[in-house]
């Protein structure tokens, strides 16, 4: 659910988006249980993420080749999706259809499953009549999301379109094979629900006081020390979906300009500034050093990146014991304004609502 839903507000699902039917179902009655009216559009374009997507994903990750994943499912229904042999949310609502597409599916599935990774899909068969229930229950919700937005964006209403994940998470511009499945950035975003780039009026780049990640993959600020394990039990940097530890590091510009570069962030909101109180100094890099030579521009070449060191600055650190930014805070915070060369809108010092400061 996107994260409106809490707010009471009118919320899509669209056509970009892959639905996992038992989570969703799962949402929408824990919103119902705290009194939270449930105002929901699912684009009938959307993919549906079957049990045998989250098996493959899990035996996939058992073997050499692993890259970090969830195990939920993501990469292999975005295989089915661009091989054409999805099963859109249109298709999961209506029982008949459902069944013959799931069925026809699944003797794929069985054969890559039972012959190449020497497992059982009998399990994920089992699941099949719930996915019918659940069909049935959420037929309810299903609309046009690109027709219902652009209506809304043409009666100059407010429409804010929730990314998730990450710009290095790209499929095209992330740190391939160390990524998702889908289009994380500004660009992603007008694909899938469904409005022109032209409507796009701002562009909000949501990045931390300091550097995450979770899963396999290269990341040259990670702080793999004591340091590091402060970041990750203060922030409770753990992942959303699976509970995993994040990786935790110092902020990293050289991410931050290419992030700004291919989404054309128009301002900032800077998050989990409080991560950083206490410390006496912080670093943030300004660039990298490979082999002798000085790097300011992000590597396209992954050998590259891991043998990448980050060149630092270093900054006094401060103590955050309110809403009151100090001086050293605001130090920190304008140095990665201008190294941007975008506005800090936002800042959170804290993770409940009124520790969020707009500046």
């Amino acid at each position: 659910m996107p994260s409106g839903a809490v707010q009471n507000k009118e919320v899509s699902l669209g056509a970009g988006v892959v639905i996992d039917p038992r989570v969703l179902f799962e949402e929408i009655e824990n919103l119902k249980a705290k009194g939270k009216t449930v105002s929901l559009t699912i684009d009938p374009r959307a993919h549906i993420i079957l049990p045998h997507h989250a098996h493959l994903d899990v035996l996939r990750e058992k073997g050499t080749g692993k890259i970090g994943t969830t195990g939920r499912g993501i990469g292999p229904v975005h295989e089915d999706k661009y091989g054409r042999k999805g099963i859109r949310f249109e298709e999961f609502i209506d029982s008949e259809r459902f069944s013959k597409r799931v069925n026809h599916l699944e003797i794929e599935k069985a054969f890559l499953i039972e012959n190449f990774h020497c497992d059982s899909i009998n399990e994920c068969r089992e699941h099949i009549p719930r996915y019918h229930e659940l069909g049935s229950n959420l037929k309810k919700y299903v609309g046009d999301v690109a027709l219902k937005v652009n209506e809304y964006l043409n009666k100059d209403k407010t429409v804010l379109l929730e990314g998730a994940q990450g710009t290095f998470l790209d499929i095209n511009f992330g740190t391939y094979p160390y990524v998702t499945s889908s289009h994380p950035i500004s660009g992603g975003a007008c694909v899938g629900a469904g409005i022109s780039p032209k409507k796009v009026d701002h562009v909000i780049g949501v990045t931390k006081a300091y550097t995450t990640r979770v899963g396999q993959g290269p990341f040259p600020t990670e702080q793999n020390n004591e340091l590091g394990e402060e970041m990750r039990q203060k922030g409770n940097e753990f992942g959303t979906t699976t509970g995993r530890p994040r990786r935790c590091g110092w902020l990293d510009l050289v991410m931050l300009r290419y992030s700004h570069l291919l989404n054309g962030f128009t301002e900032l909101a800077i998050t989990k500034l409080d991560v950083l109180s206490g410390l006496k100094k912080i670093k943030v890099a300004i660039a990298y050093e490979c082999e002798g030579e000085i790097i300011k521009e992000w590597p396209t070449n992954l050998e590259i990146l891991e043998k990448c060191k980050p060149i630092y600055t270093e900054f006094d650190g401060f103590e955050l014991t309110g809403n009151e930014l100090p001086k050293e805070a605001k130090i920190y915070l304008k140095f990665i304004q201008k190294e941007i060369n975008t506005p800090i809108k936002m800042v959170s010092v804290g993770a409940d609502r009124e520790k969020t400061l707009f500046l």
